[in-house]
């Protein structure tokens, strides 16, 4: 009998030590969120694919308020155009910038209320600490409207969202939605 609650007690303890090392290591944190790394991986996506920074000939900067506001909130560029978002954040708690479709994004936004924890870095993604300074590469190859949010719980909820346009070019070669 001993031996069968010890066994159970040791499966408990390894069962918490796993979910302890997972949730740390899906945490939101700082680890692992620098500019520029060298493993992008280039996966695409509805609205574009990870862009190469030599690539990028124009550069838009965006600042995060704990207003729960982006500014500017709509961002318009040409199919084709690889551009250089440069993320500044001027409040006082992480914010975060993600680029997808409003579905995507209100799907992720239920998955963070539900998981709050959870880790997420993509191409797509910048987690940018109070009073620091993020970016992104990306390339807009497919014409249409796409959106951006900050899916930190409640920042969403309060309307931390934007929009980007994503003019179609006559002379791009690049696949339309």
């Amino acid at each position: 009998m001993k031996l069968a609650k010890v066994s159970a007690l040791v499966a408990i303890v390894a069962a918490l030590w796993l979910a302890v090392d997972v949730t740390d290591a899906l945490a939101h944190g700082d680890d692992g969120h620098q500019p520029n790394e060298v493993h992008v991986a280039k996966e695409q996506k509805n609205w574009g694919i990870a862009g190469s920074a030599k690539a990028a000939r124009r550069t838009i900067r965006v600042t995060m308020t704990d207003k729960m506001r982006f500014t500017p909130d709509r961002l318009e560029v040409r199919q084709g155009e690889t551009v250089r978002i440069v993320l500044v954040n001027e409040g006082k708690m992480l914010h975060e910038f993600v680029l997808g479709t409003k579905k995507e994004l209100d799907e992720h936004a239920a998955l963070m209320l539900k998981f709050p924890n959870m880790h997420h870095e993509e191409p797509y993604m910048a987690h940018v600490p109070p009073g620091k300074t993020g970016e992104i590469v990306w390339s807009f190859n497919r014409a249409g409207e796409f959106a951006f949010a900050c899916l930190i719980n409640g920042h969403y909820q309060a309307g931390m969202v934007g929009s980007v346009s994503v003019t179609a070019s006559a002379t791009s070669n690049a696949p339309s939605r």
